[in-house]
Formats: structure tokens, sequence, C-alpha cells
């Protein structure tokens, strides 16, 4: 069976590096146009950039505030997911 906080780990790895892409398009987006739209969504980028790194941190750190529960640590895996889709979706329009 597969480790439920692995698979976490996994998803908000692959979300840093599509809010990495995100944010970079942003920025120069932001650089280049000056509106407050771009820079919400500039902000957005950083903050769930920090809030991915934070959550790795805490699940190499801190694995045995998940290990307790395995329904937790389910909810997390199934909440990075839900994330990763947003994000994939939000990509796709960026980037039309």
């Amino acid at each position: 069976m597969v480790d439920p906080l692995l698979v976490a780990t996994v998803v908000s790895t692959l979300n840093i590096a599509v809010l990495a892409v995100l944010t970079a398009i942003w920025a120069k987006n932001y650089r280049e146009f000056r509106t407050p739209l771009v820079l919400g969504l500039l902000v957005f980028g950083l903050v769930l950039l920090a809030e991915n790194g934070v959550a790795i941190y805490f699940f190499f750190s801190m694995k045995m505030l998940y290990a307790a529960d395995s329904t937790v640590q389910s909810a997390v895996g199934v909440l990075r997911g839900m994330q990763f889709v947003a994000l994939a979706f939000l990509a796709w329009a960026t980037l039309q």
C-alpha cells in the first residue's frame, strides 16, 4: 500500500513546480502591465508557494503529527490533489 503522506509530499512538490512557473509568468506580466489583478495573482502564487514549502517541511520533520490517524493522512493527500487540479486549470487558463 502507498503511504498517503508520500503521495501528499509528491503532489506538494508538483504544486510547487506549477506555482513556480505561474508566479514567474505573473511577475513578468506585473512588470509589464502593473494592474491590481496581476499583482493579486502574483501574491496568491507566492503565498501558495510558501504554504506548499512549509507543508513539505512538516511532512518530513513532524510526521508523527500525521502518523496517528490514517484518515488525516488520506485527507491531507486528497486536499493536496485537489489543489493540484485547481492549479492545473489555472495554469491552463494562464497559458492560453
